[in-house]
């Protein structure tokens, strides 16, 4: 099933640029005027450079102002390989369709809301007939049986022409386009973008990501430094500063270069509620050593993670090839 986006928003087609396996673009004088357009002639032609079909409105009230139409954006430097005409259906835009084909041209008979107008644009020769999904489902009645029933015609019968699935509206709809066996589906970017998406995957991906990363990263890739390091005749209302400031739970709290304790947000409170407002004057070589783990900034991540399951503990201290500490990692910076 082919597919296409559906729209004039430059910044919207340089994304399916980037993708590079849409089949082309399909516009409408109505996307124009809602986004603005006033050089209708000079956006058809930056567009066409910028997809391999596209595919454009060509009005007229008779067949021939239609090829007429057809023939004055072709002048404007479109590649006539490249550029599909779309034409609602009519006994003229049939008409219309079947010059422009005996010209070698492609077109798109769109605005179909009956399987007989879709016959008569197969009869015609349309490379495109286009039903309108949503907006007959708008009007309560059964879009998605008119399509199966207009790909049942062109199996049945041999036409050439191609089923296009249009008016989209959500994703199912482009699981109906395939279920129902469409030849070609366009669809708007906000729901085009969105066909890749599941929660499942997404929390897939995330495991994934999440173990490769154990696996292939060390601790040094991730641990906080030393603005997570206070000397021990600091005070606790230092320690809350830094603990603020970084936005962290814990700091790590030195005697010279060897480990005193880790403070945490958990022994502030402790120590507040024993001592009162006064306590953040005290130094932190007050409190009591308590000897934390440690892990070296060497080991990869998943190392560290045995460890804290090992410890049943959230923060460990992380130090470099010397034994020097060096800074904190948390539980919290590895999952």
């Amino acid at each position: 099933m082919e597919l296409y986006l559906d729209s004039v928003r430059f910044e919207e087609v340089a994304q399916i640029q980037k993708l590079g396996y849409l089949k082309g673009l399909t516009t409408t004088p109505t996307f124009m005027y809602r986004d603005g357009i006033t050089d209708v002639d000079q956006a058809i032609i930056d567009l066409s450079g910028m997809v391999e079909i596209l595919q454009v409105e060509a009005l007229g009230d008779s067949a021939e102002e239609v090829v007429s139409e057809a023939e004055r954006l072709l002048a404007l430097g479109l590649d006539p390989k490249r550029t599909v005409f779309k034409i609602p259906v009519s006994l003229e835009g049939t008409r219309a369709c079947k010059m422009l084909v005996d010209m070698g041209l492609m077109v798109n008979i769109h605005l179909v809301y009956t399987l007989q107008q879709a016959y008569m644009a197969f009869t015609a020769g349309a490379t495109y007939v286009c039903p309108l999904v949503g907006r007959l489902q708008d009007q309560g009645h059964d879009a998605l049986g008119l399509v199966e029933d207009c790909v049942d015609v062109v199996d049945r019968y041999g036409y050439e022409s191609k089923v296009m699935f249009s008016s989209v509206r959500h994703m199912e709809h482009v699981k109906n386009a395939m279920t129902i066996g469409a030849h070609a589906c366009t669809v708007p970017w906000g729901i085009l973008k969105q066909l890749t998406e599941n929660h499942f995957t997404t929390l897939g991906t995330d495991q994934f990501t999440q173990h490769t990363n154990l696996l292939t990263k060390s601790v040094g890739d991730v641990f906080r430094k030393n603005e997570f390091r206070l000397q021990s005749d600091a005070t606790i209302s230092n320690a809350l500063f830094a603990m603020t400031s970084n936005k962290t739970g814990a700091v790590l709290v030195l005697n010279g270069q060897k480990v005193h304790r880790i403070f945490t947000d958990g022994d502030l409170r402790r120590v507040l509620e024993k001592e009162g407002e006064s306590a953040l004057q005290m130094p932190l070589d007050k409190l009591d050593a308590n000897h934390p783990s440690t892990v070296k900034s060497t080991a990869n991540l998943k190392e560290a993670k045995d460890i804290f399951k090992e410890k049943e503990i959230d923060t460990l201290v992380v130090l470099d090839e010397d034994n020097n500490p060096v800074g904190l990692l948390d539980i919290q910076d590895i999952i």
